[in-house]
């Protein structure tokens, strides 16, 4: 199982120098990834009719190919994740060139998590339609695929129109792997047809399992092997002790998790260095483990 950690920004800031130490730490400790989410705008939660989302204009977001770009430099072998990117608010060929200079910089390090998100007000401040973002992220996958495998591309699609034209230098990965957020059964159909793995939020295997049991009918039907797909599930730090920790992390070998990502966000801590001492507790407790 490949174990990795989320970068905490929403309680991290933006300093540079602790980005820095935070992912040279975590390569350092041994983690083989580091996950970052994304958000571009947060609302206003005094806004007219009020705010009832789980981040908004006080939520410090740091956009993921910017911050995967610095912490490519300063490090060597960690995977970059994005733990998701919402693709459908974002232009496809724009996405696949900043992606493809992000695995070309990195050496071929990127693993791009993509979803729908759930906030229209960053569809609508994006220029892009919120209520169509399922049916269009079908089209930006094919797009995205062709994208950083062929030096040029002709489509004229229901959503996007590309007139005979190539990114150039293509990525390092052809193509990059593509895994899903999500956990409708919309959002498990997509990923069963075109994705290379899935990123859980459930909490626990057992809250999974359902879903788990759905992907496997979803990829069967699609001819699919479910032992050759990705499964990236979250372990939260605030759950417990190292002897909780190992609990869940066996848990989830157990319903074939190939990645499992700590997450020290709502622990309760204040500042990074408290987060980067999770971590280190966490790389710690786990060095014997073998789920």
């Amino acid at each position: 199982m490949h174990i990795g950690i989320v970068f905490p920004q929403t309680e991290f800031g933006g300093s540079a120098s602790e980005v820095r130490a935070f992912a040279q730490e975590a390569e350092k400790l041994g983690f083989e990834h580091i996950a970052a989410y994304d958000h571009v705008l947060g609302a206003n939660p005094h806004r007219p009719g009020g705010w009832h989302g789980p981040y908004d204009a006080a939520s410090a977001f740091l956009e993921p190919f910017v911050l995967f770009s610095h912490m490519a430099a300063v490090t060597r072998t960690i995977g970059l994740t994005t733990g998701i990117l919402i693709l459908p608010q974002r232009q496809t060929a724009l996405v696949a060139k900043q992606a493809a200079t992000l695995d070309v910089l990195s050496g071929g390090r990127l693993r791009l998590g993509v979803g729908l998100g759930w906030n229209p007000v960053e569809y609508e401040a994006l220029g892009e339609e919120f209520h169509n973002r399922g049916r269009r992220m079908k089209e930006q996958i094919a797009i995205l695929r062709q994208r950083w495998t062929q030096p040029l591309v002709d489509w004229h699609g229901e959503w996007h129109t590309i007139p005979d034209a190539g990114i150039n230098p293509l990525p390092v990965q052809q193509p990059i792997p593509i895994w899903f957020g999500g956990g409708a059964e919309a959002a498990l159909r997509r990923a069963a047809r075109p994705g290379d793995g899935w990123m859980t939020n459930q909490r626990t295997p057992s809250d999974a399992q359902p879903l788990l049991e759905f992907l496997r009918r979803c990829l069967r039907e699609a001819e699919r092997s479910p032992e050759t797909f990705g499964i990236d599930a979250r372990l939260p730090y605030a759950d417990g002790a190292p002897s909780a920790w190992l609990q869940l992390a066996e848990g989830w070998a157990a319903e074939g998790a190939t990645h499992l990502t700590v997450n020290t966000l709502g622990a309760g801590f204040q500042t990074p260095s408290e987060h980067r001492l999770a971590m280190q507790r966490f790389a710690t407790a786990s060095r014997d483990w073998k789920p």
